[in-house]
């Protein structure tokens, strides 16, 4: 019989959620597969959106649990699967999976035993790149969650729908945000605090703080089973980065930096690129182990950069970071030689409002991405526009 603390567990949690807004990859998901696992850096709304799922398709036979709860200090996961099927249970879901140890085996051996449970998981986005116990490749339906854009952030704090654009109509100068008519001081607001679905709960920066630490001490060295030391160094790492972005990697200096093998440095890029901590802009196929060299180090959003930076920011890496940041989603985002990034057969230079066309005035498909501009003219296009793509 399922343990009765776990069901009331689950009540409780889904009271706290509401269902106001859901994030924007909630109807991408085919929450019918026998097993998915959707990860994402920390604070992005996995959790919340899987209890949303739940609340919206009400069902006896559904049981949400977190990996870390106290009954699997003396119960296994594979001991839940049976008892919640026994009772009749049809869709199991699992948060923070990566808090249970050895959970890929036994996920697998919940998979193989009973082929009508279905088995959704969250866990930390630096799962996948660990070669663990068991291979569930074949089984497993992986599904990765980003921070908010600027879209979602209109509708979170001021309830005001607006539509996705295509990559065409932002190029096109058709993007906008219906009834607000001056979008830039809502921008400029998330830059600072607008990528975490957590912003309006208060004490933002120290929650992401928090958020950093965790991710750089506690999940990279957990999951790259390296030391808590190195987790340290790592985040040593982050701040060199920080201040010195968009950074030309160089590995020899990093590891002098921090006093580790030169080696290691490229591993240790991409466990921070794939924790949300950093984004790696390269020559060619782009994205997570893109096969290009890697030209440009960001920090992954602009909210890490004001909470580590501060006013010594530089607001010329931060209209970069945005870019990269929201356009990668849909995207496949790479350095360009004449300019800063190319997407497809288009070449874009970002900048402030005087920012001219000299670096693509000789680029077919050349545009300006002008900050501090309300619209679209010609080729040149507002910089905030690039964040209603998803």
């Amino acid at each position: 019989m399922t343990d009765a603390t776990l069901i009331q567990y689950m009540k409780e949690q889904m009271s706290l959620v509401s269902l106001k807004f859901k994030r924007y990859n909630y109807d991408e998901i085919d929450w019918n597969l026998r097993l998915v696992c959707l990860s994402g850096p920390r604070g992005v709304g996995k959790s919340t959106l899987v209890l949303q799922h739940i609340l919206l398709t009400p069902n006896e036979k559904s049981l949400y649990v977190s990996a870390d709860h106290s009954y699997f200090m003396t119960h296994s996961l594979i001991q839940l699967a049976d008892d919640f099927v026994k009772d009749g249970g049809e869709h199991l879901y699992i948060d923070e999976i990566h808090k249970y140890d050895g959970w890929s085996r036994e996920i697998k051996q919940i998979y193989d035993t009973h082929p009508d449970l279905k088995t959704f998981i969250t866990g930390s986005s630096v799962l996948d790149l660990l070669k663990g116990e068991t291979d569930l490749s074949r089984r497993m339906v992986m599904t990765y969650m980003y921070g908010m854009s600027f879209r979602e952030y209109i509708l979170l704090t001021c309830d005001i729908e607006v539509p996705v654009f295509s990559f065409e109509d932002v190029l096109s100068g058709k993007a906008n945000l219906g009834e607000i008519k001056h979008p830039l001081p809502f921008f400029r607001q998330y830059l600072k605090d607008g990528y975490y679905p957590f912003s309006k709960e208060g004490a933002f920066y120290t929650r992401l703080e928090q958020v950093i630490r965790q991710t750089m001490e506690v999940d990279i060295p957990q999951y790259a089973r390296i030391t808590p030391a190195t987790g340290r160094k790592l985040r040593q790492m982050l701040n060199i980065i920080a201040q010195n972005a968009p950074y030309k990697p160089e590995a020899n200096g990093l590891a002098s930096e921090i006093h580790v093998s030169r080696n290691d440095i490229p591993n240790y890029l991409l466990y921070m690129e794939q924790a949300g901590m950093i984004g790696q802009l390269r020559d060619s196929t782009g994205g997570m182990r893109g096969l290009g060299k890697v030209e440009k180090l960001y920090l992954d959003n602009t909210n890490l950069q004001y909470a580590l930076v501060g006013e010594k920011i530089d607001i010329g890496n931060v209209r970069e970071t945005f870019f990269y940041n929201q356009t990668r989603v849909r995207h496949d985002v790479i350095s360009s030689r004449e300019s800063d990034f190319r997407i497809g057969g288009y070449t874009f230079e970002v900048g402030g409002k005087k920012k001219g066309k000299k670096q693509i005035q000789d680029v077919d498909n050349g545009f300006v991405v002008r900050d501090d501009i309300e619209y679209a003219a010609e080729n040149i296009i507002p910089l905030w526009s690039f964040g209603l793509l998803y």
